[in-house]
């Protein structure tokens, strides 16, 4: 019977998982160290399943740095085989690296998604280091540099395209010519509107997630997503921003 092992085709003698596990252990050419987390046919699973003709199995190491095959497959099995191959396939730009940026590219490159372009002109400030992605060691770094860095140590298979300019309404156009979602995180309501207003203007293919009231003041429970259209979602409370006197912590 043949079944693909990592990405490969082999011919097994195997009828269940377990034996293949058992096989593969055996058959390796190199030493391997703790244990193993078995993906079948897509999913992660602890059972002793049957094996079928054309079956994939994927067997990582816990502990050690996979190859992008097995990261691949280790990612497919989290989000299913269906929503990983849409994800590792789109292209996001995020538009501003401060608190509410960092956080999202982060998050995204966690989830996988393949093309990460940030947008920033900023460097990293000590007032940064308390609600934003950054560590000490990226003092004085653009913000974009500092997070490609911390992108690639989460996922080094991740494509991260940076410009590290200031988004006015000469180049805004320019800048996200490629992508086919943008998020949104400026601070100031003026930049959030230009981007926003220009972007949809132009192209009728992007979709925007913007944000308003993102800033942490007020009740958490207020936050909110909504699809204002097919293009743009906005996501806040829709009405608290930063003020005089409020810091980003406050006691009732």
């Amino acid at each position: 019977m043949k079944v693909s092992i990592n990405g490969k085709q082999q011919e097994v003698k195997s009828k269940s998982l377990w034996t293949l596990k058992e096989e593969f252990l055996y058959g390796a050419t190199r030493a391997i160290k703790g244990p193993l987390i078995t993906i079948y046919n897509g999913f992660q699973t602890d059972e002793d399943l049957k094996l079928d003709e054309g079956d994939e199995v994927a067997f990582i190491v816990k502990g050690e740095m996979p190859s992008k095959e097995e990261l691949e497959a280790l990612m497919c099995a989290r989000h299913t085989p269906s929503v990983h191959e849409k994800v590792k396939k789109a292209k996001v730009a995020i538009a501003g690296l401060g608190g509410l940026g960092s956080h999202i590219a982060i998050e995204l490159a966690r989830t996988g998604v393949g093309h990460l372009h940030l947008v920033d002109f900023d460097i990293v400030e000590p007032s940064n280091l308390n609600r934003q992605m950054y560590k000490i060691k990226h003092l004085g770094m653009y913000k974009t540099e500092a997070l490609k860095q911390e992108i690639q140590e989460i996922n080094p298979y991740i494509t991260v395209e940076i410009d590290t300019f200031k988004v006015t309404q000469e180049n805004v156009l320019d800048l996200f010519k490629e992508e086919e979602i943008v998020c949104e995180a400026f601070d100031k309501p003026e930049a959030k509107a230009m981007i926003v207003n220009a972007l949809l203007e132009a192209r009728g293919d992007i979709k925007i997630v913007a944000a308003s009231g993102m800033a942490g003041y007020e009740s958490s429970n207020e936050i909110q997503t909504k699809k204002i259209n097919k293009r743009l979602y906005i996501c806040g409370d829709l009405y608290n921003g930063a003020k005089q006197e409020w810091g980003l912590w406050r006691l009732e």
